[in-house]
C-alpha cells in the first residue's frame, strides 16, 4: 500500500494535542468523510454532532448496539461518523473514505464485545464505527445445504431464516440472538451443538472479505493462508467480512431442553455453608460428566448468588447461598435424555416434568434469554432487552478442579452476589478437530471452559471499581487450577486485562498499557496473543501481513502485522 504504517495511524499534531485534554472531535475528518461519502452516493451515516438538536439521533444510533454500558458512558471516545451501509458496494466505498479521512475503523455487526472493541477506539484516534447492521441477510439454499449469511445478520436472524426454510436443519453457534454473526464466526463462535459439530467456524465453507484497498475476495481470492486466519482469528481484524458461506447441519425434529436450578438451601441442611458445599459437590460431579457425554448431549452449570434463574431467592448480604444452575440440550427425546441422566448424573436429582421436548428453533428460544411468552418472530429483534455494565474474563481448564479449588471458588462467590460463572463443557468433537484446522485452537485436553462475569446496573455503577476488583482477583485464586504454558483464554471473551497496544499520545481507558512499537508489535501482543490462539498466533500474524500490511484493520488486541524488515513467509495451503 502507499502510506506507510505511520501514516494510517497518526492523525495531524494539532489534533492529538486537543484530544489530549478532552476526548474531541475534529470538523477536518467528518468533513472529509461526509463529502466523500455523498461523492459515492452514500447517505446513510451519521456524525459526531456540532448542534444541539442534532446530538439524539447520533448517541440513539451510537448506543443502540453498546451492549456492555461501560462503554456507552460520555468520558468514551466517540466516532467522528457512523456509516450503515446498505449494500456490499456501499460498504467498500466506506473503507475507502475511511481511510481517505485518516481515521481508524471499526467494525460494528451486533455490538457484543466485551471490552466494546467495535465500538471504541480507546487508543484516542479519530474513528469511524462501519455498522453493518443494513447488511444482515440470510440466504439459505437446501440444495446444497448452505446458507450465505451477511456480516450483519444477527444469530437470532440466521436461525429464524434457517428455520423457515428447513425443519431438519439448523447451525452450531451461540445461544444470545442479538448477537452479530460477523464478529461471533470470526472469533471461533461455541454454542450449544458444539460437542456434536465443532464451533460456528468449524462449518464455514467460504466467505467474501472486503480487505483493506477495497477488494472483494472470495476463498480463492483471498487465499487457504487467509481464509484459514478469518475462522477463529478474531473480528475486525483482517478485513470485513461481508458475508460467511455457512454449512447448514442435520438436526432432529424434536430435541429436549432444561433450565434446572438447584439452590444451596435445597442441597442440604445445616447452614449456608454445609449447603454451599453441596452445591461445590454437585458442580465436582458435573466435571467428571459433562465432558464425557455422547456428542448429542450438553450440560452446562452456571454457579453463583445472582444467576437469572434464581434472583428472588438471593439476599443483599456479603455471604449468601450459592446456587446451581444447569442448562441441558439433547439432540433427541425426553426418554433417551433422561435414560442418560440417570445413568451418568443421577446427583442432579432431574425429573420428567423439568425436560420439554421441542423442536430445534423452539430451543433456541428457549435459551436465549429473551422474555417469557417469546415466539420465533422475535429471534428478528436485534435490540438486547435489560442492558447493563459488565466486566468478564475466561479460562481453559484441562485437568479437573480440586475439591478443595471449587470450595475455594465458591467461598469467592459467596462475597459477591452480582457476580457468576458459567461452565461450558468441551469433548466430544471438539477432541477430534485439530487445533490447527482454523484460527480457533481450543480443542482436544479442554474439559470445558469458565467465564467469570460480574454484572451490574446504573444505581450501582458508582462501585464499579469494586466489581472490577473482585473479578480479577477471583481470576487470580483460580491460577493453580487452570491451563498453564500459556494460560489461555477465548477470543470471544475478549479481556483487555491481558494487555492492549497503546499508541503513543493515545487515551487510556486502563493502567495496563505499553506502546505501540512497529519493530516489536509482534512480539508485545504475543502476551495476549498465544492466549487466544496458542501455537497458531505466528501463522495468524503471517496471514495479517499477507492481507493488510499496513495494519488499517486494528484494535486495542489486534493481530499485527511483520515489520517491513521482517522476513515473510508463505504459509503452506
Amino acid at each position: 500500500m502507499a502510506e506507510s504504517y505511520r501514516s494510517m495511524i497518526e492523525p495531524p499534531i494539532l489534533f492529538m494535542i486537543m484530544c489530549l485534554l478532552v476526548p474531541c472531535l475534529a470538523e477536518l475528518p467528518a468533513d472529509q468523510i461526509t463529502s466523500c461519502l455523498t461523492l459515492r452516493d452514500i447517505n446513510n451515516f451519521t456524525t459526531f454532532p456540532n448542534k444541539e438538536n442534532e446530538s439524539a439521533a447520533y448517541y440513539k444510533l451510537l448506543n443502540f448496539s453498546i451492549q456492555n454500558l461501560r462503554f456507552a458512558d460520555p468520558a468514551i471516545p466517540k466516532p467522528v461518523a457512523i456509516i450503515l451501509p446498505d449494500s456490499v458496494e456501499q460498504l467498500i466505498n466506506s473503507v475507502s473514505c475511511s481511510r481517505q479521512g485518516l481515521v481508524e475503523i471499526r467494525v460494528r455487526s451486533g455490538g457484543h464485545s466485551y471490552e466494546g472493541t467495535s465500538s471504541v477506539a480507546a487508543d484516542g484516534a479519530p474513528f469511524v464505527i462501519i455498522d453493518m447492521m443494513n447488511l444482515n441477510g440470510v440466504m439459505v439454499d437446501l440444495e446444497t445445504e448452505t446458507a450465505w449469511v451477511e456480516g450483519g445478520a444477527t444469530l437470532g436472524e440466521t436461525y429464524h431464516a434457517i428455520a423457515q426454510a428447513s425443519n431438519v436443519h439448523g447451525f452450531s453457534a451461540g445461544s444470545c440472538p442479538t448477537v452479530g454473526a460477523g464478529g461471533h464466526i470470526a472469533g471461533g463462535g461455541f454454542g450449544l451443538m458444539s460437542r456434536k459439530y465443532g464451533v460456528a467456524a468449524d462449518n464455514v465453507v467460504d466467505a467474501l472479505l472486503v480487505d483493506a484497498n477495497g477488494q472483494l475476495l472470495d476463498r480463492q481470492g483471498m487465499g487457504e493462508d487467509v481464509f484459514w486466519a478469518i475462522r477463529g482469528g478474531g473480528g475486525g481484524v483482517f478485513g470485513i467480512v461481508y458475508a460467511w458461506k455457512i454449512q447448514l447441519l442435520k438436526v432432529p425434529q424434536v430435541v429436549t431442553a432444561f433450565v434446572v436450578s438447584r439452590a444451596a438451601s435445597a442441597a442440604g441442611g445445616g447452614g449456608h455453608k454445609t449447603a454451599n458445599g453441596n452445591v461445590a459437590k454437585l458442580v465436582d460431579k458435573w466435571q467428571h460428566v459433562a465432558p464425557y457425554l455422547v456428542d448429542d448431549f450438553y450440560i452446562s452449570c452456571f454457579v453463583g448468588a445472582g444467576l437469572p434463574e434464581v434472583k428472588t431467592t438471593v439476599t443483599a448480604t456479603r455471604s449468601t447461598n450459592i446456587s446451581a444452575t444447569f442448562k441441558g440440550f439433547y439432540l433427541g427425546s425426553r426418554s433417551s435424555a433422561m435414560s442418560i441422566l440417570n445413568q451418568v448424573f443421577p446427583d442432579l436429582g432431574i425429573v420428567e416434568e423439568e425436560c420439554t421436548e421441542m423442536s430445534w428453533i423452539e430451543s433456541i428460544v428457549f435459551f436465549s434469554g429473551l422474555s417469557k411468552g417469546s415466539s420465533v418472530s422475535d429471534l428478528r429483534s436485534r435490540y438486547l432487552q435489560g442492558k447493563g455494565f459488565f466486566k468478564a474474563k475466561s479460562d481453559y481448564v484441562r485437568t479437573p478442579i480440586s475439591y478443595r479449588g471449587i470450595r475455594a471458588a465458591v467461598k469467592i462467590l459467596e462475597e459477591e452476589p452480582k457476580g457468576y460463572v458459567i461452565l461450558d463443557p468441551y469433548g466430544g468433537v471438539m477432541y477430534d478437530i485439530s487445533s490447527e484446522a482454523i484460527a480457533f485452537p481450543h480443542r482436544k485436553g479442554n474439559l470445558f471452559t469458565i467465564q467469570y462475569l460480574v454484572e451490574w446496573k446504573e444505581e450501582d455503577n458508582h462501585k464499579r471499581n469494586d466489581y472490577i476488583e473482585w473479578i480479577r482477583r477471583f481470576y487470580n485464586a483460580m491460577t493453580e487450577y487452570v491451563s498453564w504454558g500459556p494460560r489461555a483464554a477465548y477470543i470471544n471473551y475478549v479481556d483487555l486485562d491481558l494487555g492492549v497496544m497503546q499508541q503513543q499520545h493515545h487515551f487510556p481507558l486502563n493502567n495496563n498499557l505499553v506502546k505501540d512499537d512497529e519493530s516489536d508489535a509482534v512480539e508485545i501482543s504475543r502476551d495476549w496473543g498465544e492466549k487466544y490462539f496458542l501455537k497458531n498466533y505466528d501463522r495468524l500474524v503471517r496471514a495479517k501481513t499477507l492481507i493488510d500490511p499496513s495494519n488499517v484493520f486494528r484494535n486495542q488486541q489486534g493481530i499485527p502485522p511483520m515489520s517491513p524488515s521482517s522476513s515473510l513467509v508463505v504459509l503452506d495451503d
